[in-house]
């Protein structure tokens, strides 16, 4: 399938927006308000392919993500990116960092800057849809008390000032994204790729252990395992991902024994493993808010 549409959530400039880029060079992007939005999108056929933001190495899962996936029935997990995330404080050009007394982003784009915001005890968080939202938000308030979490591309997009640059608590911070389309990908054998799963276990002891078993015993390795509610009270599925060798014979095998071990079992797709992009060039780290150039 050509790709010649791709929706990600959040306004132009989020962090979404880079990682659809760097996986669909040419494509239109289609900005739209929330990660549900963009499975709605691709099923609807208003795009090709969606992305989603789908953990953190700092902040961890993104629920709303995994929610959505486990809603889309008909959709694929098709492509993988991990985007290393470089966080700045954002304000117009005359805001100056001990001036704001507030500062909006993303829960988990505030998460991941918990070290440089308690050095900011006047400045309370306010939670946003997104990064690039709360980066136009301060734009248009013209405010120069209020400031915003978000990317340089963000600051470039909505013509705001670097109040501070690098100021995620980690300098390895970086997110992983889901491609998602209508149609599964081909990986070509001998590749490394990766199996996303979700499934549902009978609530009863030892379930959790039989679905694992088998990865262990044909040596496959589970680099990711995430809990979430059905619905129903005290009921969970689990999102898993297997790393393994395109082509493997033994995932066939693990995949018959998990099914065998679960109530249900959706395959979301195969793909090809990690493919790396940085947001921006790295640069000198602000390790307090003291060292930023105000403006």
């Amino acid at each position: 399938m050509t790709i010649r549409r791709v929706a990600f959530a959040g306004e132009k400039g989020a962090f979404s927006e880079e990682a659809a880029r760097a996986l669909w060079p040419r494509a239109t992007l289609v900005p739209v308000r929330t990660v549900a939005d963009v499975t709605r999108a691709v099923q609807g056929g208003d795009v090709e392919a969606g992305i989603l933001p789908v953990e953190n190495s700092v902040a961890g899962g993104v629920t709303a993500a995994y929610d959505a996936l486990s809603e889309a029935h008909d959709l694929h997990a098709i492509a993988e990116l991990i985007l290393d995330v470089r966080q700045c404080l954002l304000g117009i050009a005359t805001a100056r960092v001990e001036e704001l007394t507030e500062i909006a982003s993303h829960p988990v784009a505030l998460a991941q800057c918990s070290t440089f915001l308690r050095r900011l005890p006047h400045a309370s968080e306010v939670a946003a849809s997104d990064t690039a939202s709360a980066a136009r938000d301060v734009a248009r308030a013209g405010d120069r008390r209020r400031g915003a979490i978000a990317s340089r591309h963000a600051a470039r997009e909505y013509g705001l000032a670097i109040l501070a640059e690098n100021i995620e608590d980690r300098p390895d911070n970086q997110t992983r994204f889901l491609g998602i389309g209508w149609e599964p990908a081909h990986v070509a054998a001998g590749v490394d790729a990766r199996t996303s799963l979700v499934f549902e276990t009978p609530n009863e002891p030892g379930a959790l252990l039989r679905v694992l078993e088998p990865l262990a015993r044909h040596e496959l390795n589970l680099s990711k395992l995430e809990s979430r509610p059905t619905g129903e009270p005290w009921t969970y599925r689990f999102f898993a991902d297997v790393d393994h060798v395109a082509g493997d014979a033994a995932l066939g095998l693990v995949l018959e024994a998990i099914r065998s071990a679960t109530r249900t079992c959706r395959v979301l797709g195969t793909y090809e493993r990690h493919r790396r992009a940085h947001s921006v060039p790295q640069e000198q780290r602000v390790s307090d808010p003291a060292l930023a150039a105000p403006r």
